[in-house]
C-alpha cells in the first residue's frame, strides 16, 4: 500500500526531525502533486535539516544552493564555458540539473537571480545561452526563506511567490519537543542515518493515485467560491475584511487547493475529498497570494486571520453568483 510507504518516509525522517509534523506533511505533499514549497521562519527551526533528511529517504538527485547577495545566475543554472581545445563553447550545467532543490534563505539573492528560477519552476527547462534543456522528473523546489524584515533580505517577486504551490509558516517548537532536540544536539552517541524509501516510479505511481482521488462537485464549488471571496469580498458580506485586501488570490490558488487537498485525503487514506481536508490545507495554500495593504500592517493584521474569517464566513453549500 502506498500509504504505508509514505509513513515509512515519516518515521524516517522523524529519526532525525523532532516535531514539525506539518511541515513534514506539506513537503509531501508538494512531491506527490509535483508543487514547490516555500518554508519561512526564523533561523533555528530546522527547515533545512528537515529538506535534506527527506531527500536521503528519497532515491532522488539532491542540490542544496545557498542563496546570498553575490549569487549569479550563471551560479545556479550554468553557462557557456570555452574549450580551448577544440575552439568551441560548451555547456557546463549548473546545479539546478538536480530532482530535488533546496533553496537555503532564497529571499537573500537579488532579482536576477530569482528571475532565472522562475524558468526553471515554471517550465521545467533551463536556457543557457541558445540551448533550452528540459529539466529531470520529478522535479521540486523546496525553498527556506527569513522574515523578509531580517537584515539583507529581499522580497520575492509576486509572480515568483504564486508559483510556489504552499507557503509554510514554520512555528517554533513546543517545549517537549526543544527538549528532546536539546538531549539528541547533546549527545554524541546520536547518529543522523536514515534509509532510502521511495523511488521514482514509486513518486509517480503515487502522483497516479492521487490524481484518482475523487472530489464532489460541492466541494469543487466550495474552493472556488474561497477563491473568489479572496478578491471580491464585499460580495460575501466581509465589509470589513475588505479594506485590508489589495490583491486576491491567482486561479493557481484553486488548482492547487484541490490538488492539496486530494494529497491530504490520499495520505489519510482516503480516495474521496472531505471539506476538512480543504479547510487543512488552505491556509498554507493561500496565505502568500492573498497582497494586503499597508492598512493591514498598521492594524496588525495577517493573512491568517483573513483566510480563518473566509472560512468561518463561507458555507459548504453557498452558490454565490458573481456578476
Amino acid at each position: 500500500m502506498h500509504q504505508e510507504k509514505i509513513q515509512e518516509v515519516i518515521n524516517e525522517v522523524k529519526k532525525i526531525v523532532v516535531g514539525q509534523e506539518k511541515m513534514v506533511n506539506r513537503l509531501l505533499i508538494g512531491l506527490f502533486t509535483n508543487g514547490h514549497i516555500l518554508l519561512e521562519g526564523v533561523p533555528g527551526l530546522a527547515k533545512t535539516l528537515t529538506v535534506n533528511t527527506l531527500s536521503k529517504v528519497l532515491h532522488l538527485d539532491f542540490k542544496r544552493i545557498q542563496f546570498t547577495p553575490d549569487l549569479l545566475p550563471a551560479d545556479l543554472i550554468g553557462t557557456m564555458i570555452y574549450n580551448q581545445l577544440n575552439a568551441n563553447f560548451e555547456v557546463k550545467k549548473g546545479p539546478i540539473f538536480s530532482n530535488i532543490i533546496l533553496a537555503d534563505e532564497i529571499n537573500r539573492s537579488p532579482a536576477k537571480v530569482q528571475s532565472a528560477l522562475l524558468e526553471a519552476m515554471q517550465e521545467k527547462q533551463v536556457t543557457i545561452g541558445e540551448n533550452t534543456f528540459s529539466l529531470d522528473k520529478p522535479f521540486l523546489v523546496l525553498a527556506t526563506q527569513n522574515p523578509v524584515d531580517q537584515e539583507g533580505t529581499y522580497p520575492l517577486p509576486e509572480a515568483q511567490v504564486d508559483r510556489f504551490m504552499m507557503k509554510v509558516n514554520i512555528e517554533y517548537p513546543s517545549k517537549a519537543d526543544e527538549l528532546e532536540v536539546m538531549r539528541r544536539m547533546t549527545n554524541s552517541k546520536f547518529t543522523s542515518e536514515v534509509r532510502p524509501i521511495l523511488n521514482k516510479e514509486e513518486i509517480f505511481d503515487i502522483r497516479s493515485a492521487i490524481n484518482e482521488v475523487q472530489i464532489a462537485e460541492a466541494l469543487e464549488n466550495y474552493i472556488i467560491e474561497i477563491v473568489f471571496s479572496t478578491r471580491f469580498p464585499e460580495k460575501y458580506g466581509m465589509h470589513e475584511e475588505a479594506k485590508y485586501i489589495q490583491f486576491g488570490a491567482s486561479p493557481r490558488a484553486s488548482i492547487n487547493l484541490n490538488l492539496a487537498a486530494k494529497a491530504n485525503a490520499f495520505m489519510q487514506g482516503r480516495d474521496y475529498v472531505l471539506p476538512e481536508d480543504i479547510k487543512e490545507v488552505a491556509e498554507d495554500v493561500l496565505n502568500h497570494r492573498i497582497i494586503l495593504n499597508y492598512e493591514a500592517e498598521a492594524d496588525n493584521v495577517s493573512t491568517r486571520d483573513l483566510i480563518n474569517k473566509i472560512l468561518d464566513k463561507i458555507p459548504l453549500n453557498k452558490s454565490a453568483t458573481l456578476q
